[in-house]
């Protein structure tokens, strides 16, 4: 069981929705923290609530930010990338510009953060990393040119971290949530199945990372239909497409 007091904790995606109560909740158990997204404003007013907590803003989207943020952030126990970006498109009304900036956030940012700090990890012999996919990761689903494959991309580098990364003291871990109630999904004109708040949504990561579990989906049952999704043949998927 993971123990978070005295430890710092680099959470990237803390000024909005499930990454700012993420930090509150953090914070409650002890962890110094090192708050990250490119809201300076978000993230001071939330590292002023916070009993040992910094603001350091950074866009994920620049390697030369990236690199900046991760020699002032110096040495954490953990990360967390929590860092989103959604808009819905369906193929049809593809913006490039557009999804590459939702894969740009979602897939490779992450990719340039942990290439600057995995390495530092493994010469240590430790850390904790904490990646937040989606639900959506699972499978292509419909109007979602740009989240589904990057969050598809960032649950595959999850999985090839967990096989590389094995006996080198370093944690790697996955939490998938499914829809949580934000000004993202507020974006959405259907129906959202188990729609939790960012409190709700936050508590069930922190349990993830207080476990020895790799890879965490929720909210159950809703994450069984997604996986299940993948069981069934493509004719049934695809049925009048």
């Amino acid at each position: 069981m993971t123990a978070f007091t005295g430890k710092t904790y680099w959470l990237i995606g803390a000024s909005e929705g499930l990454g700012r109560d993420l930090a509150r909740q953090l914070a409650a158990e002890g962890a110094r923290l090192v708050l990250s997204a490119r809201s300076e404003d978000r993230l001071k007013s939330l590292a002023d609530d916070l009993p040992d907590a910094r603001a350091l803003p950074l866009d994920v989207t620049d390697l030369a930010s990236v690199r900046a943020a991760v020699a002032e952030a110096g040495n954490v126990d953990g990360v967390i990338y929590g860092a989103g970006a959604y808009e819905p498109m369906a193929a049809r009304d593809w913006d490039t510009e557009t999804a590459l900036k939702v894969a740009d956030v979602n897939f490779t940012g992450a990719m340039r953060v942990l290439g600057e700090v995995v390495p530092g990890m493994v010469r240590a012999g430790r850390g904790d990393i904490t990646l937040i996919g989606s639900l959506a990761g699972y499978h292509g689903l419909p109007a979602s040119i740009g989240y589904s494959a990057s969050k598809a991309g960032l649950v595959s580098l999850a999985e090839t971290l967990r096989h590389d990364l094995r006996d080198t003291g370093v944690t790697v871990r996955l939490v998938n949530p499914g829809f949580i109630k934000t000004r993202l999904t507020d974006k959405n004109e259907f129906r959202m199945p188990q729609l939790m708040t960012p409190e709700d949504a936050a508590a069930k990561v922190l349990k993830a990372m207080k476990s020895r579990r790799f890879r965490t989906d929720f909210p159950i049952p809703f994450a069984w239909v997604i996986r299940l999704i993948d069981m069934l043949p493509d004719i049934v998927v695809y049925r009048g497409r």
